[in-house]
């Protein structure tokens, strides 16, 4: 065996096709695109869920609901949840700031304090909105609850 007579495998090597060059290349012409139709075409790209002309399948579905633009989306914290935050870190005042700080809520989050459980100490708590019952319960925990924001009401 001699360094000057190795070469590939047979088959292992194929020559590249020379597209567009000319009738005599045997890939000129249409250049292996066929005649006509979209797929012969520049800037062809197929749709993602293109099934050959036939209606596809999101389009066959009927739409269902909605969703609405003007949709106040709320965190939703329980009375039971504010005792054991304050209990936790010692607290007498709960407000946004401390709720971001403690990593509770997002800073952009809107924060709703709803009345389920139970609230064995006095609480100050500051938030966007308030049910009537955690209203309730934290009144009668000796508490007051501050809302914030556009919505000054608690009757949601």
């Amino acid at each position: 065996m001699k360094l000057q007579s190795l070469k590939p495998a047979k088959g292992s090597v194929k020559k590249s096709k020379r597209i567009a060059r000319g009738i005599g290349s045997g890939k000129g012409r249409t250049s292996t695109r066929g005649h006509k139709g979209a797929k012969s075409r520049s800037g062809y790209k197929r749709k993602r869920n293109f099934e050959g002309g036939q209606m596809p399948l999101q389009m066959r579905l009927p739409k269902r609901g909605f969703r609405n633009i003007n949709r106040v989306a709320y965190v939703p914290i329980n009375v039971d949840r504010l005792n054991a935050i304050a209990e936790k870190h010692n607290l007498t005042s709960i407000d946004l700031e401390t709720l971001i700080a403690h990593g509770i809520v997002r800073k952009t989050d809107k924060v709703k304090i709803l009345g389920n459980g139970e609230l064995n100490c006095k609480l100050t708590v500051t938030a966007h909105a308030c049910s009537a019952s955690a209203q309730k319960a934290i009144e009668a925990g000796g508490g007051s609850i501050t809302l914030v924001g556009a919505a000054q009401n608690t009757d949601n």
